[in-house]
């Protein structure tokens, strides 16, 4: 079964390898650097048929499915992405874990984890390049593009699925490391506003709390050290894995991340600039699972970036100056 871009109409009949994933991601496999954006598109206009019929991308797909897929070649000749030497560098210095199963990369702030919405090159493409022994590298979650941290990928199918499992048992544990706006009550520990989340016509995507139609959300928070009044960094640990979830449930207490240029107010984006921030502080710090293969217990820690420490830095001397230390 081919797996590049093909410019004609192309019918491909599930084989047991392919036998119960989800058609997104089966789409995304056989067609490496088409945009998720893309993907979803053809699927919603009926250009993608299963057995002749139309849908969905959340579809599981059955050993012997007819799939028919679309031209989606939606770069032209000669003018295909190619990481840079410089970043496909950086890039490797950022591998945190790296066995038979899975792959752990401490992503920058910035880097998008796929292509789509215009980006041609994000970081699971550029991995794809960069490790070309590595015959198979798919995404196992994702994180938001200004979110920087730990990303998993998974380096063989069974891999994925066993992750894919693990994470929809809740036996794989996230830790985040997030700066916030104000003082955090020591008090609330536990946020569990439900969440709904909205995709605008520019496909934009933002998240409320929403009693009624929201889905179940749980994040649980931990003070880690407190700059007066102005800010106050936090752990966050996510028992679900809704879309913005850490930044919606702290937004819902009226603690803004700093720098969230999504949620957070003009005045609170002018306040943070003058602290010195100039990224979303939200990072992905550590991962606790059992391994895929061995069930031997692995953790995975991301250092705190620069980022936040130069802000932390500003502030710890601001309230010295402040007390005349």
């Amino acid at each position: 079964m081919t797996e590049k871009p093909e410019k004609a109409v192309q019918f491909l009949v599930i084989d047991e390898k392919h036998a119960g994933q989800r058609l997104d991601n089966f789409l995304l496999a056989v067609r490496r650097g088409v945009p998720k954006s893309l993907i979803y598109r053809v699927i919603r206009k009926g250009e993608v048929r299963v057995n002749k019929k139309r849908c969905k991308p959340l579809d599981k797909l059955m050993l012997g499915d007819e799939v028919r897929i679309p031209p989606m070649d939606f770069t032209q000749p000669g003018e295909a992405a190619v990481p840079s030497k410089g970043f496909s560098n950086a890039l490797r210095d950022r591998v945190l874990w790296d066995d038979d199963a899975l792959l752990v990369i401490d992503k920058p702030s910035g880097l998008a984890v796929h292509g789509g919405s215009g980006i041609h090159l994000g970081m699971i493409e550029s991995l794809r390049q960069i490790f070309p022994e590595y015959r198979f590298l798919e995404l196992v979650h994702r994180l938001d593009r200004d979110t920087s941290g730990c990303v998993m990928v998974a380096k063989k199918r069974s891999a994925l699925k066993v992750l894919h499992e693990m994470l929809r048992q809740r036996k794989l544990d996230k830790g985040y490391l997030c700066l916030v706006h104000g003082a955090w009550p020591e008090e609330v520990r536990k946020v569990q506003e439900p969440l709904r989340k909205q995709v605008l016509q520019s496909g934009e995507r933002l998240v409320k709390v929403d009693v009624d139609e929201g889905k179940p959300s749980d994040t649980r928070f931990r003070v880690v050290q407190r700059f007066g009044d102005v800010a106050t960094l936090m752990a966050a640990f996510p028992k679900t894995g809704r879309t913005h979830q850490i930044r919606v449930h702290a937004l819902s207490q009226g603690h803004v991340i700093m720098g969230d240029d999504k949620y957070a107010t003009q005045e609170e984006l002018a306040e943070a600039k003058q602290l010195g921030v100039r990224r979303l502080l939200l990072h992905a710090a550590s991962l606790r699972l059992p391994h895929p293969f061995t069930q031997e217990e692995v953790r995975i820690e991301a250092a705190m970036p620069d980022a936040f420490r130069d802000v932390m830095n500003g502030l710890t001397q601001s309230m010295a100056d402040s007390t005349g230390d």
